[in-house]
């Protein structure tokens, strides 16, 4: 077996990327703008009905 200490020189597999795809860029929604007043919503997808709400932390908690 050879020790690789004495050989400075380790190959290893290079990664050639031949094309790649552009990440089209997300939408963002403040959450004020999609509650308003209001500290809960409801989110249909799928014809299944999602309640997404802010808690007393401020943090967003989506149920189904």
């Amino acid at each position: 077996m050879k020790n690789i200490n004495n050989n400075p020189f380790i190959p290893r597999q290079s990664v050639v990327i031949v094309e790649q795809e552009a990440v089209p860029e997300r939408r963002r929604v403040s959450s004020a703008e999609l509650f308003g007043a209001q500290h809960e919503m409801l989110i249909e997808h799928n014809n299944d009905e999602y309640r997404l709400r802010i808690t007393s932390n401020g943090k967003l908690i989506l149920t189904k």
